[in-house]
């Protein structure tokens, strides 16, 4: 009988509903104790008892993939992104890597809208200082007039901008891959630079994959470039960021905020300095929540690991509507 190892954090507390869906495909399912992800040695510890696995931000590392083989067959990762998974490791070992592009576009950018109304209106701050008993008429701003720069124009990043057209916000963009000239013009997008962005937007919005050229996108030299009167909004990737880098700018007042739902390490360590600062919004890499979307990603990722370890789901569908 094939065995699964389920480690995908947001799918763990729901297991339940879906043992019946594994036991029906003659699955057995290993639950690890997980707190936010499986780092290799954790993952070592199960090698060779698995056929597949439906993952979160598990760290499986060429090391791991070659030592679950022969047995490892799919790694179905729970949500979009796959830069946790080796995955030029797993094309050459023969092991499959799946996963759900454009899973949590709506909700997390949804968010990012809101760290820019928070930011812009002063709407934690305010609430601070009136129940705190201070009465004071914090300065704000309207959306129409500030300017957004998305580092990242891919389903998410055009999400973003769509929104924030919307609140009549100028809005720049930067990509590495050409964007189609339909979006661009129908949502009035000046493509530039990511230093001309840096330079003359009031909010950063950080949209990109992470790969080795994103790595550390956001450092003391790019950080520089930014306005003292501008917010990084980081709902991508935590490592997009040089974090101590980020933590001297916010010290030193060269930009005037930050709101951050992904860190380098997660959890974000207690003695983190971001922890202590007045004028950052943190959030526990949650941007994604959306019951609709993650009922959404449950499945797919069940028909994912299904797929990959080749056995027929033409049912599933019923399950679904169950």
């Amino acid at each position: 009988m094939p065995t699964v190892l389920l480690s995908a954090p947001y799918m763990i507390p729901v297991v339940d509903r879906f043992r019946p869906v594994f036991a029906h495909y003659g699955l057995e399912i290993i639950v690890p104790p997980v707190r936010e992800r499986l780092e290799e040695a954790e993952l070592l510890e199960y090698a060779g008892q698995f056929d597949g696995a439906i993952c979160g931000d598990d760290r499986f590392t060429a090391r791991v993939i070659e030592r679950c083989l022969p047995r490892l067959k799919v790694i179905s990762k729970w949500g979009t992104g796959i830069d946790s998974i080796d995955h030029q490791a797993a094309q050459r070992l023969g092991v499959q890597v799946r996963n759900t592009p454009n899973a949590f576009t709506l909700p997390v950018s949804d968010s990012v809208m809101g760290y820019i109304l928070a930011f812009a209106r002063q709407i934690p701050w305010m609430d601070r200082a009136v129940k705190s008993g201070v009465w004071a008429k914090l300065p704000g701003y309207s959306l129409s007039e500030r300017t957004l720069g998305v580092v990242g124009v891919g389903n998410i990043g055009k999400a973003v901008i769509r929104r924030a057209r919307a609140f009549g916000m100028k809005i720049l963009g930067n990509d590495i891959v050409p964007i189609a000239p339909d979006f661009i013009l129908e949502n009035g997008v000046e493509m530039t630079s990511l230093h001309d962005l840096l330079e003359r937007s009031d909010f950063v919005s950080l949209n990109a994959d992470l790969n080795p050229t994103s790595y550390h996108l956001i450092n003391a030299e790019t950080l520089a470039h930014m306005k003292p009167t501008a917010v990084l909004i980081n709902t991508a990737r935590g490592p997009l960021v040089d974090e101590p880098a980020l933590i001297r700018a916010l010290e030193e007042k060269r930009i005037a905020g930050a709101a951050l739902d992904v860190f380098e390490i997660e959890p974000l360590p207690e003695d983190s300095p971001l922890r202590r600062m007045e004028n950052v919004l943190l959030a526990a890499h949650n941007s994604n929540s959306s019951p609709a979307a993650w009922e959404r990603v449950h499945w797919n990722t069940i028909r994912n690991l299904l797929d990959g370890l080749g056995i027929p789901h033409e049912d599933l569908a019923q399950w679904m509507q169950s």
